[in-house]
C-alpha cells in the first residue's frame, strides 16, 4: 500500500473517533474502568506481599553462644554466619549489652541487680536476620551445626503463621486478578462489538463497492488503538494521583503504620516504569484487538 493510502486510512480512523464519539467514549470508559480494576488489584497485591515481607524482616533469630567461647571463635562464627545464603544480617550481642538492656527494661528490680554486683548471669549471642523466612528451617539446621552454639531461639509459631498467610493471600490475589482480567476482556469485547455493530451498514456498503478487508479494518484498528491508548493514559493518571494521595494519607499516622507493618509500603515511583508500560500497552493492545475481531463477522457479506 502506498504512503498516501496509509495516511488516508490513518486519518479516516482518527476521523471516525469524532464521528462516532458517543460509542468511542463508551469504549474509552469501559477500557479505563477495566484497566483501573486490574491495575489497582495488582498494586494492592504487591503491597500486601511487601507488607508481609516487612513483618518478616523484623523477625529475628537469636543464637546463644557457649560460655567459654573466645573472642577469636566469636569472630569465626560471624564469618560462617554471613556466608550462609539465607542470612541477611548478623549482629553480635554481648552479654554486657544484654545485661544493660535487661536492667533498663526491668528498672523496678534494681535491688535484685544490685545484689548481683559484678556478676553477669547472661551469655554472648548473635542476632541474625534471615533473607527468606520460608527457608528458615534449613538455616536453623546450618546454625545448629556450628561449633560453640549453646542454643538457638526462633519464633517458629510466628514464622509458620506468616508463611501460611503469604500463601493464602497470594492465592486469593491471584484468583481475584485472574477473574478481573477475564471479566475485563469480556466487557471490552462486548463494548467493541456494540460499537462495530452500530456501523455495520457502513461496513457492508464499503464491502459492496469493492473495498478489501484490510482497507475496511485499518480505520477501525486505528480507532481502537487510539481509544485504548488514551484510556491507558487516563487510567495511569488516576492510579498515580490516587495512589500518591492514599500513601500521603497513610504516612501521616506513622505510629499506626508501624504497628501494622506498613512501613514497607511500595512507593509508586518504585513501580512507575512497569505500571506505565503495562497501562499503555494493555490499553492500546485490547483497544485495537477488540476492533479486529469485531469487524470480522461483518466482513462476510
Amino acid at each position: 500500500m502506498r504512503a498516501s493510502g496509509v495516511r488516508y486510512l490513518l486519518g479516516k480512523g482518527i476521523e471516525n473517533i469524532w464521528k462516532n464519539r458517543m460509542m468511542a467514549f463508551a469504549s474509552f470508559c469501559v477500557l479505563l474502568i477495566s484497566l483501573l480494576l486490574v491495575g489497582l488489584s495488582v498494586l494492592v497485591s504487591i503491597n500486601i506481599s511487601s507488607m508481609i515481607g516487612g513483618v518478616e524482616d523484623k523477625n529475628e533469630v537469636v543464637i546463644y553462644l557457649q560460655e567459654d567461647t573466645t573472642d577469636m571463635e566469636i569472630s569465626e562464627i560471624y564469618g560462617e554466619l554471613i556466608r550462609m545464603d539465607n542470612v541477611a544480617e548478623a549482629n553480635f550481642y554481648s552479654k554486657e549489652e544484654a545485661f544493660e538492656d535487661m536492667k533498663n527494661n526491668m528498672s523496678d528490680y534494681e535491688m535484685v541487680f544490685d545484689s548481683l554486683g559484678e556478676d553477669n548471669p547472661l551469655i554472648d549471642a548473635y542476632r541474625v536476620r534471615v533473607s527468606d523466612i520460608s527457608k528458615i528451617d534449613d538455616t536453623l539446621v546450618q546454625i545448629n551445626a556450628l561449633e560453640h552454639v549453646e542454643s538457638v531461639r526462633a519464633p517458629m509459631d510466628f514464622v509458620n503463621i506468616l508463611k501460611e498467610l503469604r500463601q493464602i493471600l497470594t492465592m486469593i490475589c491471584g484468583v481475584i486478578i485472574t477473574a478481573l482480567i477475564i471479566i475485563s476482556i469480556v466487557i471490552i469485547a462486548n463494548t467493541t462489538k456494540a460499537s462495530v455493530f452500530a456501523r455495520r451498514a457502513e461496513i457492508q456498503i464499503m464491502k459492496y463497492v469493492g473495498a478489501t478487508n484490510s482497507f475496511i479494518r485499518i480505520p477501525f484498528f486505528v480507532e481502537g488503538m487510539i481509544t485504548g491508548f488514551f484510556a491507558g493514559c487516563a487510567a495511569l493518571a488516576v492510579t498515580w494521583l490516587g495512589y500518591d494521595a492514599l500513601i500521603d494519607l497513610l504516612t501521616r499516622g506513622t505510629n499506626v503504620i508501624a504497628i501494622f507493618g506498613m512501613t514497607s509500603i511500595v512507593q509508586f515511583e518504585d513501580v512507575a516504569i512497569p505500571v506505565i508500560a503495562s497501562y499503555l500497552t494493555a490499553g492500546t493492545f485490547f483497544g485495537a484487538l477488540g476492533t479486529v475481531f469485531s469487524t470480522r463477522k461483518h466482513l462476510n457479506v
